[in-house]
């Protein structure tokens, strides 16, 4: 019994895994062929002009209330004390998730205040922000307000007014700089350039490589990031910024850490000197920071070197917009390009998926249900065979167990890669205990064959008697057959095929 249950068991795992490969597509990314030529190892940026440094002068903030169209959030100003005349100003964009002055960007809006420029860090507006809905107009709309703001204050110049967007962030500010002229410059941190779906495939790629995750795993991104979303939900994976980067006149600063593997470092710096370039604009100025991550920080600080930077950068300009060299610092790494992610040819619609896993589970409840009441009308049982049973529903209660634990997991991955984070205890121990439970369900299956199988031609004992019986048997045997296809379509049990 135990041979030919593990015998059943490699059949059903080698069976599951063909139709998943073949159902498709696959993860195939090209490679980067064309990198990125950096003219210098050091950051440093009108080195000979004479601009305030970092520190010169004390700090002083206060909060000011921005009215929204619909709401209104309160941001923080710092601003030198005693610097003279009609100051540069910065407000700041927030990248993914929330945000809040009180904990985004300190760091670099008060060391951009102590060299003499006014900084505006204003709290994300979130009743309109959520997971599945974003709107990165209405969003630019929304920080435009802050912008009138800060121009309006005393002390600084309405014309030297410009903006720091980071991560997400860097898919607002070219909204606002392709549609407002008037902004004086931007400066783009870590930005993703392409649109959000082919950035969290690439952001996923890149973490699953980093972690060393089995090659099945990569299957589910184009899988999960490919197809519409069930519900209409997060239309914004398909935001392209690059028509308002090609309408952006103004100098711009771009900046990445040669750390941060989920940003795509060389692809998206050329992506926007060329975007640039359709506007006629060549003021661009790129710089990589050796070892900092996402935000720039190297051990988890702020990196002082890239806030000089940037604060000699905004002090010089003009004159800095066009200052030599125009790219430097470290070296940076891209192996495979952002693109555009294949759609799934079966299952392209995400209302397809979950119809069909809802209409599955359905199948195993009405069979569940069913199984209790013929238990409870026959008082001898069911009309299963005996033995039948607890195989049958070991498999319909592992099909579900895995297909919540692959949901919990893709649910994971995507946010991770969304939120440019990582975590080695969800991306590979998750992929392990899906993978687990999915073998542990074949295993019941193939036992719930084998004695199906051997109790086959006897009269005394048949593997069904009575209607009831029939419906037990279809419902949960159909419901968790469809469950296994779904989960082999995942990857959950790929062999490498």
């Amino acid at each position: 019994m135990r041979f030919r249950t593990a015998a059943s068991t490699a059949v059903g795992i080698i069976a599951l895994a063909v139709a998943g490969a073949s159902m498709g597509p696959q993860w195939d990314p090209s490679p980067l062929r064309d990198p990125l030529a950096v003219e210098s190892g050091s950051t440093g940026i009108g080195t000979e002009l004479h601009t305030t440094p970092v520190g010169t002068y004390d700090v002083t903030t206060r909060v000011v209330r921005v009215q929204l169209d619909g709401a209104a959030v309160d941001a923080q100003i710092s601003e030198p004390v005693s610097a003279p005349g009609d100051r540069p100003g910065v407000v700041f964009i927030h990248g993914a998730g929330t945000g809040k002055f009180s904990s985004a960007f300190r760091v670099q809006a008060h060391d951009l205040a102590s060299a003499g420029i006014v900084t505006m860090v204003p709290n994300k507006r979130l009743d309109t922000y959520s997971t599945r809905h974003r709107n990165y107009v209405k969003m630019a709309l929304d920080y435009g307000r802050s912008v009138d703001v800060l121009r309006g204050t005393p002390g600084v110049d309405p014309a030297r007014v410009g903006l720091y967007a980071e991560s997400e962030g860097d898919w607002i500010a070219p909204v606002l700089t392709g549609t407002d002229p008037n902004l004086a410059f931007a400066a783009l941190i870590s930005a993703p350039v392409v649109p959000p779906r082919e950035q969290a495939a690439f952001a996923a790629d890149s973490y699953l490589r980093n972690t060393g995750v089995p090659q099945g795993v990569f299957r589910a991104i184009p899988r999960a990031v490919g197809m519409a979303f069930p519900g209409g939900a997060f239309s914004y994976v398909d935001f392209d910024v690059s028509p308002f980067q090609r309408r952006t006149t103004q100098p711009v600063f771009v900046a990445y850490g040669t750390g941060d593997s989920a940003m795509p470092t060389v692809q998206g710096a050329e992506q926007i000197i060329t975007d640039l370039a359709v506007a006629g604009n060549d003021k661009y100025t790129v710089r990589y920071y050796a070892g900092a991550d996402h935000g720039i920080r190297v051990d988890g600080r702020v990196s002082a070197v890239f806030v000089a930077d940037l604060a000699r950068w905004i002090l010089g300009l003009p004159v800095t917009a066009t200052a030599e060299p125009r790219i430097s610092g470290d070296k940076p790494h891209q192996t495979y390009l952002a693109a555009p992610v294949p759609t799934p040819r079966w299952f392209r619609n995400g209302n397809t998926v979950l119809s069909t896993v809802l209409g599955a589970i359905g199948a195993l409840l009405l069979g569940a249900a069913t199984w209790l009441v013929a238990r409870r009308w026959r008082r001898r049982g069911t009309g299963l065979a005996r033995g039948l049973s607890p195989p049958l529903f070991a498999t319909a209660i592992g099909a579900v167990l895995t297909v919540a634990g692959l949901v919990w997991y893709l649910v994971a991955i995507t946010r991770l890669a969304l939120d440019y984070d990582q975590n080695a205890w969800v991306v590979q121990g998750g992929w392990i205990g899906v993978r687990l439970l999915g073998l542990a369900t074949v295993v019941a299956a193939a036992v719930l064959v084998n004695r199906a199988d051997d109790l086959r031609g006897d009269r005394e004992r048949p593997v069904v008697r009575g209607a009831p019986a029939v419906a037990i048997l279809t419902l949960v045997g159909a419901g968790s057959l469809v469950l296994l296809v779904m989960l082999a379509y995942w990857g959950v049990f790929q062999l490498g095929i």
